[in-house]
């Protein structure tokens, strides 16, 4: 069983902190809070972490100067800004000091959960070679890891997009996916033409599914999507 990947939060809201520890810890991370840039520092110089969680905002030393620091000491490391700020300047300071990724507050811990997972997928893959790699969609599996849709002698191969959105339905199996939460993992921003875009692609996963009666994705009006899958009972 692979070790618990280690986060460092720097985040000096001590209320925030404890919440986000909590819950992170909750989902299986091991997570050290540092309550300004200089203690963040400390912690990194003295830890072997796997991803960095920092707010912008922080006493003493800035999130931005602390993650062009922490760079100087491990230039891969993946980084996540976790701000108030939702200026088009700060989210290109931060991508300029080379952050993976940007969530702005407020968030749901859900979407900060999926989107270290997805920032850990992509640099650090021997971290979650433990994750589920096949979904079975009624009488269809998901091969995630190939981006393939299997029915019977029926091959589909789904495009990157369509893979991580059927993903996250499948995660949320049954249950909603919050719409917003979609767009913002799978395409990095909500506005009205990604909203479209995401619209279509969800007319394409119907499409492919459509061979197995028991198994449609459902618009709720207001909230997201749900991938039903009814059973045989």
């Amino acid at each position: 069983m692979p070790a618990a990947s280690r986060i460092l939060l720097v985040e000096d809201d001590p209320n925030l902190g404890f919440v986000t520890q909590e819950s992170l810890e909750r989902q299986g991370f091991e997570v050290t809070l540092a309550g300004n840039g200089e203690s963040g520092y400390a912690e990194f110089a003295g830890t072997v972490f796997d991803l960095c969680l920092i707010d912008i905002m922080l006493p003493e030393k800035d999130g931005i100067t602390l993650a062009r620091d922490i760079r100087q000491l491990n230039p891969r490391i993946p980084i996540i800004f976790v701000t108030a700020k939702s200026l088009k300047e700060d989210r290109i300071a931060g991508f300029k000091v080379g952050c993976d990724d940007y969530i702005v507050k407020p968030f749901s811990m859900e979407e900060l959960v999926l989107r270290i997972q997805a920032v850990l997928r992509r640099t650090k893959p021997s971290l979650i070679k433990s994750e589920q790699q096949q979904y079975r969609i009624g009488s269809t599996i998901f091969d995630y890891k190939n981006s393939m849709l299997i029915f019977e002698t029926n091959r589909q191969k789904l495009t990157h997009k369509e893979s991580e959105l059927l993903r996250l339905l499948c995660l949320h199996l049954n249950q909603v996916l919050d719409r917003q939460i979609a767009l913002n993992l799978v395409w990095g921003e909500n506005n009205f033409f990604m909203a479209r875009s995401m619209d279509v692609y969800l007319s394409k996963l119907r499409k492919y599914l459509q061979h197995d009666q028991s198994v449609r994705i459902e618009n709720i009006h207001g909230k997201g999507f749900k991938l039903v899958v009814e059973s045989d009972d």
